[in-house]
């Protein structure tokens, strides 16, 4: 079943989404997934893959590469240079999808809050570049879980309980907001996590 909002007239990507690449790249080359040795820029191509995947345009597909750079890299110089760079569409997607734009970052319990609440009165490309970063997110740590037992939680600020307490969160927003396949799978993901980690208590 496909999203609700799948676009009829879905663009090929252009050299415009080479840039973005390249950009990124440029950015996060030196990043690795949080308590492993898996280059971050993995997670960017997954994400962006996703959204491409459930019909999304390329300025959705760029924002999906982009989503972590204003965030991780320089807040709202790098907002700034992405908006030169890619137009307001792309750097508004980009700037709904971070929930910080300083370093250091904001304490991350009102930062997930503040983000949670924001998310509900995003726009829906918004929602689709965030659901799937966080779908992403979810497959890595219920492999993770499978594997290395609830040692995962120590990678996350907000440890176990905070961290599932965010998951279904964002899992009960974006199954009121959103339709199709990943919100469905993101659901299951996050009912998955949640049960594995009560059975390891």
């Amino acid at each position: 079943m496909g999203s609700q909002f799948q676009e009829k007239n879905q663009s090929l990507l252009t050299d415009r989404f080479v840039q973005a690449f390249e950009y990124a790249f440029t950015l996060h080359k030196f990043q690795k997934r949080k308590g492993t040795n898996i280059p971050y820029f993995s997670h960017l191509m997954a994400v962006a893959a996703l959204v491409s995947e459930d019909g999304g345009d390329e300025d959705q597909v760029i924002a999906a590469i982009l989503h972590d750079a204003v965030e991780d890299h320089g807040g709202y110089k790098t907002l700034s240079e992405i908006h030169q760079m890619f137009g307001e569409r792309v750097a508004g997607i980009v700037e709904d999808c971070s929930d910080s734009f300083s370093q250091p970052k904001p304490p991350w319990e009102n930062r997930k809050k503040e983000y949670l609440l924001h998310l509900k009165s995003a726009s829906l490309e918004a929602r689709r570049v965030s659901l799937a970063d966080k779908l992403h997110n979810a497959r890595s740590i219920l492999r993770d879980l499978d594997s290395f037992g609830d040692s995962v939680w120590e990678r996350f600020n907000g440890g176990k309980e905070g961290t599932l307490w965010y998951y279904q969160s964002l899992s009960e927003i974006f199954n009121i907001e959103q339709d199709g396949s990943m919100a469905v799978e993101f659901k299951n993901l996050v009912s998955q996590i949640t049960e594995r980690s009560h059975r390891n208590q």
